[in-house]
């Protein structure tokens, strides 16, 4: 029978473990400072192979004002409100950021942030106009990936690489490709993931079966985070442990490279969100898209 003050070792253990990982403040920071960083390396890229787009970005009080092109889903905010109180002069030097790129005006925001940046968007003439759900796990421990429950479960019979310098247009394709079935991405998305593939701190994953590529997934590293995007197959490789094999890949590499964390993004109650969450991944909070309304400021 074990004693009373081993089983108080024990559970102040287990506390210690759940601290690690609570959703608070701190952890908040520091998954929306590795997003945040993540594409800010992007539009650096982005200016880099195409200087004409005018690609840039600034840092007010922490929040990173990006700009890659007026219909580019990189041109927002990310930390607005979380590292700095939200202040109104602050948005005055975003606002100015974009209006003289006659760019839209969006934040992503973490609901951690202080709260005082409901009323200040709402009184500016913002409306939230999206939601996506961060998740998180622990790169501690077993690293084991599960198949969907309403799948048949069978290895992924293929193999998963990192790709070569010589196969960026190759991933990109890849990348692209598992998007067909979309409306509306065609040439965009394959424009954007070759700015992704040139990232000099990017890490490509290919999924092939039979020596073709029929899946791809990214990560990026900062400050010992994970940052796992990018992910898609090609339509008529789906349902055959393509993207199971490229979580793998991706986690074992992140943990073998000094990552504590990995973290993802993902539609609210997606497929995609439903996979990681067999997978170890928690959801951290949901962060909402502001949009400011057109001609509300100049």
């Amino acid at each position: 029978m074990e004693s009373a003050g081993g089983l108080g070792q024990r559970d102040a253990v287990s506390r210690v473990a759940v601290v690690i990982l609570l959703s608070d403040l701190s952890l908040s920071r520091r998954l929306e400072r590795a997003e945040r960083d993540n594409n800010a390396r992007f539009v650096e890229a982005r200016a880099a192979v195409s200087p004409d787009v005018g690609a840039g970005w600034i840092d007010v009080g922490g929040t990173y004002a990006m700009f890659d092109g007026v219909e580019s889903p990189c041109t927002q905010t990310f930390g607005f409100g979380l590292f700095t109180a939200p202040s109104s002069g602050d948005l005055d030097t975003i606002e100015r950021f974009y209006a003289q790129r006659s760019a839209p005006v969006f934040h992503e925001v973490s609901p951690i942030a202080d709260p005082a940046h409901l009323e200040l968007l709402a009184s500016r003439g913002y409306r939230p106009i999206e939601f996506t759900s961060v998740l998180y796990r622990s790169l501690d421990g077993d690293l084991a990936i599960a198949a969907p429950a309403d799948s048949v479960a069978r290895p992924f019979q293929g193999r998963v690489r990192i790709v070569d310098a010589d196969e960026v247009e190759l991933w990109a394709q890849t990348s692209a490709a598992g998007w067909s079935d979309v409306p509306g991405v065609g040439p965009f998305l394959v424009d954007l993931m070759r700015v992704a593939a040139v990232r000099p701190d990017a890490r490509l994953f290919l999924a092939e079966i039979g020596g073709r590529a029929v899946a791809a997934g990214a990560l990026t590293i900062d400050d010992g985070v994970a940052l796992l995007a990018g992910a898609s197959t090609i339509p008529d490789a789906r349902h055959r442990g393509a993207q199971l094999a490229l979580l793998s890949a991706r986690l074992a590499y992140a943990s073998q490279h000094g990552c504590d964390l990995a973290m993802m993004g993902a539609l609210p109650g997606s497929g995609s969100q439903r996979n990681a969450e067999r997978n170890g991944f928690r959801i951290a909070y949901t962060r909402t898209k502001w949009q400011l309304s057109t001609g509300t400021r100049a």
